[in-house]
C-alpha cells in the first residue's frame, strides 16, 4: 500500500466517524477567533472557552481591548498559561489592528503571521476557519498522529504540513484537520494507548505505531 492509499483509507475512517465538524474554540467573528486560537497554545480547548467570556464581555473588538492595560488582560487570561507572553500579543496586536487594519482581521497568512504571538497555526486556523481559504493548521497533535500512522516521517510541524498536504486533497484540509484533532483525543492518546481499540492504528499495525508515541 502506497502512502497516498493509506491517506485515502484514513480519510475515509475520519469522514465516516466525523461527518460533520465544528470548530472547538467558541467565537463569533474573525477577531475573537484570532484571539482563542492565540490563547490555546499550550492551554486545552476547554479551558480556553471558560475564560474567553469573561474577556470578551470586557473587550471583544481591538477598539475595546486596547483599552484595557495588558495587567488587566494578563489577570483575565492567566489560567490559560503563559499569560505574560499571550497579554502582550493580545494588547500588540489589537493596536495594530487598528493603526494598520481599520479594526479588521487582514486575511491574508502574510498579515497575519507579521502580528504579535501569531504564529503560522494560528494563522492557518483562522485563515480556513473563518476565511474559508485552503490551509491545513498543523500543531503538535496532528504531527504526533502522522508520525504514529506513517504519513509523515517530519522532525518539525512544519514539514509534517507538507507531507500532509501532498497526501489530502486540498477541499478536505478544512476538516480534516478537525478530524484528526478529535479522533485522537477518543481513540489515539499520547499515553496509554491501546492500538488494538484504535481505528486506525489497528489497521496499520507496526512495530513503530504499537510503541507509545515520545517526543
Amino acid at each position: 500500500m502506497t502512502k497516498k492509499e493509506k491517506a485515502r483509507s484514513i480519510h475515509r475512517i475520519l469522514d465516516k466517524l466525523y461527518p460533520t465538524v465544528e470548530p472547538p474554540l467558541h467565537h463569533k467573528d474573525a477577531y475573537t477567533l484570532l484571539i482563542s486560537v492565540l490563547l490555546s497554545a499550550q492551554c486545552t480547548d476547554e479551558r480556553v472557552n471558560k475564560i474567553t467570556p469573561l474577556l470578551f464581555s470586557k473587550a471583544d473588538n481591538p477598539y475595546d481591548m486596547a483599552k484595557l492595560t495588558q495587567e488587566e488582560i494578563r489577570e483575565i487570561i492567566k489560567p490559560c498559561g503563559l499569560s505574560p507572553m499571550k497579554s502582550k500579543g493580545i494588547y500588540g496586536l489589537s493596536k495594530i489592528l487598528i493603526e494598520k487594519y481599520g479594526g479588521q482581521v487582514p486575511n491574508s497568512m502574510e498579515a497575519l503571521e507579521s502580528l504579535p504571538a501569531v504564529g503560522h497555526k494560528t494563522a492557518s486556523v483562522v485563515m480556513t476557519q473563518w476565511f474559508d481559504v485552503p490551509a491545513f493548521p498543523v500543531d503538535t497533535h496532528i504531527h504526533r498522529l502522522a508520525r504514529r500512522w506513517g504519513l509523515s516521517s517530519g522532525k518539525n510541524v512544519e514539514q509534517t504540513e507538507k507531507d500532509l498536504k501532498k497526501l489530502f486533497p486540498e477541499s478536505s484540509w478544512k476538516n480534516l484537520h478537525l478530524q484528526i484533532i478529535y479522533f485522537g483525543r477518543a481513540f489515539c492518546p499520547a499515553k496509554k494507548h491501546d492500538w488494538k481499540q484504535c481505528p486506525i492504528c489497528s489497521k496499520y499495525s507496526t512495530a513503530a505505531l504499537q510503541k507509545p508515541y515520545k517526543n
